[in-house]
């Protein structure tokens, strides 16, 4: 990100759903720094849920264990049964645990990135301006509904620090030759007898 580009938080809604208080308190602290003016905090993601159903948000941090609904379920729902463009608000998940198979679950219900605790304000503005960057796609398909989550493959947006050489570039470009004919596809698919 270059000094010149900066994104401005200032008149974004943020939705702020955490089960403990004083985590919610300090999560919205941060928030604040960022230069959000308009923060919903809320303890629970059925409150979240009757609140989505009302108006629309600019991002939702969510870390919420709540048995009723917890952070996977709210993402699943936010994806799946909301309508556009509700259904692509980016959707952080902070959480404890960082074990690889909560993060894939994460992943796998359709957030746009998970931040484990203890977050620092650094990473998770970087994760923010991050999603302000984003050039992935959303997937619809019968088992997913989320923002393409290749992300390892692509890194941090171009000109991020971070960036490694293996990572692919979001910007294809133009083809450099012609596509193959059908037929000639078949023909390298095709079974082909070897003699020994």
């Amino acid at each position: 990100m270059n000094k010149d580009d900066r994104v401005n938080l200032e008149h974004s809604s943020v939705l702020l759903i955490d089960d403990n208080q004083q985590a919610l308190d300090m999560l919205g602290s941060v928030v604040q720094g960022f230069g959000v003016r308009e923060q919903i905090k809320l303890t629970s993601a059925t409150a979240a849920v009757k609140l989505l159903r009302e108006r629309s948000v600019d991002l939702i941090i969510i870390d919420c264990a709540d048995p009723e609904m917890d952070s996977y379920a709210f993402t699943r729902w936010l994806r799946r049964e909301t309508p556009a463009p509700m259904k692509y608000t980016p959707v952080i998940m902070v959480t404890g645990h960082a074990s690889q198979s909560k993060v894939r679950e994460g992943r796998d219900c359709g957030v746009s990135f998970v931040v484990v605790k203890p977050i620092t304000p650094n990473v998770l503005l970087k994760r923010v301006v991050w999603l302000a960057m984003d050039g992935r796609e959303f997937i619809e398909c019968p088992t997913y509904v989320g923002p393409d989550r290749r992300v390892r493959n692509f890194g941090p947006p171009m000109g991020e620090k971070g960036r490694r050489a293996g990572d692919l570039s979001a910007h294809i470009g133009i083809a450099k030759e012609a596509n193959m004919e059908q037929a000639d596809i078949d023909a390298l698919l095709k079974p082909q007898k070897v003699q020994l």
